[in-house]
């Protein structure tokens, strides 16, 4: 079994996932995940493809280079790699962590770091800047999707993310995904 791994990088338009696919069909690769968002005007996207075991991925890619060179898109390709002794995640819960404040370099690095440092894994994240009506400022707002190892100082976990979210001048909430999801659905 051979897979691949595929991102797709240019300017957003409608067709552009109906290009990927299209040409992933016609040689034969079966899409197995996708991933795919737009970040002000520019797509990002990526597979994971199994692909016929008579196919190189050097033909791949130089097929879906030419095919998507008239969209403007950028693609690259890697192998997937096989990891059999890969060791499985520890137990963990997830959370999402909201961080908003005025926007400046740092704020994302800042965070991250503490959540590094606890070995918290990030399984999603998304920032949003937005100019303030009532000046030239702009404000972030980041939201990080975390799971969080289950044997941690929870406490102290949350009082480093507090800690720093403090020196960067940002509001920061902590909560347990269920609890983030059950108040966002009303």
């Amino acid at each position: 079994m051979r897979k691949v791994v595929i991102s797709v990088l240019g300017t957003d338009r409608p067709g552009i996932v109906a290009a990927v696919s299209r040409i992933l069909g016609e040689n034969h690769c079966n899409i197995e995940n996708a991933t795919q968002t737009i970040l002000q005007t520019e797509f990002a996207a990526i597979f994971i493809a199994r692909m016929p075991k008579d196919l190189e991925t050097d033909d791949l890619l130089s097929r879906l280079r030419r095919g998507l060179k008239s969209l403007g898109l950028h693609a690259f390709l890697k192998s997937m790699e096989t990891l059999p002794d890969f060791p499985s995640p520890p137990e963990s819960e997830p959370f999402v962590i909201t961080t908003t404040g005025p926007d400046r370099q740092g704020l994302i690095s800042g965070i991250t770091e503490i959540m590094a440092r606890f070995r918290a894994n990030i399984t999603n994240l998304k920032a949003l800047y937005r100019k303030n009506t009532d000046s030239t400022e702009r404000t972030t707002v980041i939201i990080y999707e975390v799971d969080v190892p289950v044997q941690i100082d929870h406490q102290a976990f949350r009082q480093a993310l507090r800690d720093r979210a403090d020196d960067l001048g940002l509001d920061l909430s902590i909560q347990h995904r269920d609890i983030f999801e059950a108040i966002h659905r009303v």
